[in-house]
């Protein structure tokens, strides 16, 4: 099932040999560009066309009812609800622990407070068609609540009734989501970031979906705010010694390629044998897995297995393709973390399956992929929050730093720079004691 790469006998950089980023062709740029502009300028009317297009279904209204939630909530098992509603108790607990707490920074004189604000309104996307994600739902909503966020929005893609499913509305409800629209792809991200008819435009749009939802979020970024993690198809590698029987590595590569087309599911190892075997295992798990299409085209363009000399370079493959997921399926998993640079969320030994951390360990499972672990983070509070600062100084520290003021707004010929500190010094002028004055009265009046 797998294309087996060997490492063994490579020298130097890893990179040159290993299957190279996908690139995300101009096709679905073109077009998701296409809808992002229509949907700007003609609203509720283009978002209605493409629902029309790419849903097959005609809608009057996108809103969700309110009571729609709450009797899907009443509708649900009681056992998923009770699930939900233990996985709601952890992520929130996880992300107040987390929570970025205001401290106030002081150096003789100078006083600063790191001013934390929420956001006011949060644009959430959860993706539906192929499978239903309440998981998502919680993940996204429940940071931007325990962040502060006022206001939380909603985009699902209806089903072919115009509906979205039960339990996807139950988690809304169970998050506390106080608008759902039955939009999907990239004409429900142009309809948060622009604003239309219906819906009112958000100031985060945060979530995963798939390839044109995914580059939607990269072109409206600067309309609105998009967390840097490309939150695309899903990932995972799987480093394996052996250790845990073979079916749990088989279905930990599949677990993440069910999800459908463009993820990527690799097993790297430094035991030929468990490569052999697990490939097996994966061949006899999918032939009676229920999602077996979507199994085999992930693994058909993106299943690899490769094989290294020891755990070092297992990881060193890990790193240069940043999986969403990582696990570690070793004897020692903890002597392998500390050399993980590159990872959304790391899984350590037989018993941590990525699944837990998809649904009920607490930490967000909306993660970099695409190979953005390089240089982004997993979701949390902290993309809900704006960062500003809040600067007083005594007397004595203006006095102290105005001749470096000074010094360096003059080099810059920025002379209003520099007379703003001038006529603040204890000693100064007295020709400039009203116009400073005058300048006391406006900071102490709000003005």
């Amino acid at each position: 099932m797998l294309k087996i790469i060997d490492l063994r006998d490579v020298q130097g950089d890893f990179e040159d040999v290993l299957p190279p980023i996908p690139d995300i062709d101009e096709g679905p740029v073109a077009v998701v560009k296409e809808i992002l502009e229509d949907v700007r300028h003609n609203g509720d009317e283009a978002v209605r066309k493409y629902t029309e297009r790419f849903d097959k279904i005609s809608l009057k209204n996108f809103k969700v009812p309110a009571d729609q939630l709450y009797d899907a909530l009443e509708r649900i098992p009681k056992d998923l609800r009770e699930a939900l509603e233990q996985a709601r108790e952890s992520i929130v607990n996880f992300h107040q622990h987390s929570l970025c707490i205001p401290k106030t920074y002081e150096n003789d004189g100078i006083v600063v407070e790191h001013l934390v604000r929420p956001m006011k309104r949060a644009g959430l996307y959860a993706p539906g068609g192929r499978a239903k994600y309440p998981s998502s739902v919680l993940m996204c909503a429940l940071p931007a609540r325990v962040a502060g966020v006022e206001s939380l929005v909603l985009c699902v893609p209806p089903g072919q009734d115009g509906r979205i499913s039960e339990i996807t509305l139950a988690a809304a409800a169970i998050a506390g989501v106080d608008e759902v629209y039955a939009i999907g792809g990239a004409q429900a991200i142009a309809a948060m970031a622009y604003g239309t008819e219906s819906i009112k435009k958000v100031d985060v749009i945060v979530g995963p979906g798939n390839r044109y939802v995914s580059v939607a979020k990269r072109l409206v970024t600067g309309q609105v705010g998009v967390p840097s993690a490309y939150a695309g198809p899903s990932e995972v590698v799987v480093i394996a010694d052996g250790t845990v029987p073979p079916e749990w590595a088989a279905m930990d590569v599949i677990v993440q390629a069910e999800h459908g087309p463009d993820g990527l599911s690799w097993l790297v190892s430094w035991d030929m044998s468990v490569i052999e075997t697990v490939n097996k295992a994966i061949g006899e798990i999918v032939e009676t897995a229920s999602r077996k299409d979507e199994i085999i085209s992930t693994l058909s363009t993106g299943g690899y297995a490769v094989l290294v000399n020891d755990p070092g370079e297992a990881v060193r493959v890990a790193n240069i393709v940043a999986p969403e997921h990582l696990e570690l399926l070793c004897e020692a998993p903890e002597d392998l973390v500390p050399m993980v640079f590159n990872a959304g969320a790391v899984f350590c030994g037989g018993l941590a399956p990525a699944s837990v951390g998809d649904y009920i360990a607490g930490p967000n499972h909306v993660l970099p992929t695409y190979r953005s672990a390089k240089f982004s983070s997993v979701l949390g509070v902290n993309d809900f929050l704006r960062t500003s600062h809040a600067i007083s100084l005594t007397q004595d520290a203006l006095d102290r730093v105005a001749p470096y003021v000074i010094s360096i707004a003059t080099a810059e010929g920025l002379e209003a720079h520099a007379r703003s500190v001038k006529i603040r010094r204890s000693k100064y002028d007295p020709k400039d004691a009203k116009a400073a004055a005058k300048i006391k009265g406006f900071v102490n009046r709000g003005e």
